[in-house]
C-alpha cells in the first residue's frame, strides 16, 4: 500500500512539474509576440517587467531619431529582412528559481504570405522571464537591457555636447545674422577626441538659421555655415564652448579646412553633400518641433517650395 502512495505522489510531482513547464513554454510564447520589431507595441508595457519597458522606450520613443537610425539594433532585437515577418518557437524553458526562467527561441524569417525566406538562417535567442505579482513578464532578451542602459548613458552625454554646442552657436554666433523668431542650427559633428577628463575638441559642420513663424510653417529669415574646431570644458556641472576655431570665407577655405580638421578632412568634405545637409536639417528640425510642442508641420526657404516635416 505504501509503495502506491510513494508511486501516486511521485506521478502527482511530475504532472506537476510538466503542467509548470507547459504553462511557462506558453507564456514564452505569448511574450515573444511583444519583442520590438522597428516599434514598440505600447501594450507591451502589460507583458514586460516595468524597468525594461522604461529602458526600451526610451529607446524607441525619447531619444533623437537620427541617434536610432544609426544603430539599427534600437529598431529590432531580431535579424530582419525587409518585408519578412519573424516567426517565434519555444525550443525550451528551464526556471532559474521561483520567479525567474529563460526560454531558448528560435526564430526564422518568413514572408506575409507565410512562406519562409530560404535565404535567413535559424537563429536562436534568450528570453529572460521574471514572476511580477503572480505574472510572467518578459525581463531582458539577449542581455539587450544592459546595452540600452549603456547606449543611453552615452547618449546623454553626447546630448550634453549638442546642447553647448547648439547653445554657444544660438548666443554668439546666430547674434551675427538678421534674426526672426526662433533660432535654430543644425549640427553636423565630424569627430571628437578628449583631451582630458575636463575638456574635449569637437570638429564640425554647423549651420546657423533664423526663421519666423507663419501658420503651421517655419520660414527661413537668415543663415550662414560655421565650421571648426571647438574646445569645450567641464565647468562644474555644464558643459561650456571656450574657444571655436573656424574654417575661413573665400579663397583661404580648403586650406583652412584642411589644417583645422586634419586627420577628419575628408570625412567633413563629404558632410559638404547639399543632399546630407538638407536631410539633417529636417531631422534636427523634426525633433526641435517635437521637443517643443510646436504646431509646425512645414519649413521654407525664399524662393522655394515648402519642405514637409514629419513630426509624430
Amino acid at each position: 500500500m505504501k509503495k502506491i502512495i510513494i508511486l501516486s505522489i511521485a506521478t502527482l510531482m511530475l504532472v506537476a512539474c510538466t503542467n509548470s513547464e507547459e504553462q511557462l513554454r506558453q507564456r514564452a510564447a505569448e511574450l515573444c509576440q511583444y519583442i520590438p520589431d522597428h516599434a514598440l507595441l505600447e501594450k507591451s508595457k502589460d507583458y514586460m517587467t516595468q524597468d525594461f519597458y522604461a529602458v526600451v522606450d526610451t529607446m524607441f520613443n525619447q531619444l533623437p531619431a537620427h541617434e536610432a537610425m544609426n544603430h539599427e539594433w534600437l529598431y529590432y532585437f531580431v535579424t530582419s529582412n525587409g518585408g519578412t515577418i519573424a516567426d517565434y518557437e519555444v525550443v525550451s524553458v528551464e526556471q532559474i528559481d521561483k520567479t525567474h526562467a529563460v526560454a531558448t527561441i528560435s526564430v526564422r524569417q518568413k514572408w506575409e504570405d507565410g512562406s519562409f525566406d530560404p535565404t535567413s538562417d535559424i537563429e536562436e535567442h534568450k528570453l529572460y522571464m521574471e514572476k511580477v505579482e503572480g505574472k510572467w513578464l518578459m525581463a531582458d532578451f539577449d542581455g539587450r537591457k544592459q546595452d540600452c542602459i549603456n547606449y543611453i548613458a552615452n547618449n546623454r552625454k553626447e546630448q550634453a555636447l549638442r546642447d553647448a554646442i547648439s547653445d554657444y552657436l544660438v548666443k554668439e554666433i546666430g547674434t551675427q545674422y538678421s534674426q526672426g523668431e526662433i533660432c535654430i542650427p543644425v549640427l553636423m559633428i565630424v569627430a571628437a577626441e578628449e583631451v582630458d577628463s575636463a575638456t574635449a575638441h569637437v570638429w564640425g559642420n554647423h549651420w546657423i538659421y533664423w526663421y519666423n513663424r507663419s501658420d503651421d510653417t517655419l520660414k527661413t529669415v537668415s543663415g550662414g555655415n560655421h565650421s571648426g574646431c571647438m574646445t569645450i570644458q567641464r565647468q562644474g556641472d555644464a558643459l561650456t564652448v571656450t574657444a571655436f576655431e573656424q574654417t575661413t570665407d573665400g579663397a583661404g577655405f580648403e586650406a583652412s579646412a584642411k589644417r583645422i580638421f586634419g586627420k577628419h578632412y575628408e570625412i567633413f568634405q563629404n558632410m559638404q553633400n547639399a543632399d546630407i545637409r538638407e536631410a539633417v536639417r529636417k531631422e534636427q528640425l523634426q525633433e526641435y518641433v517635437k521637443r517643443n510642442r510646436l504646431n509646425i508641420h512645414y519649413f521654407q526657404d525664399y524662393g522655394w517650395e515648402a519642405v514637409a516635416l514629419t513630426t509624430k
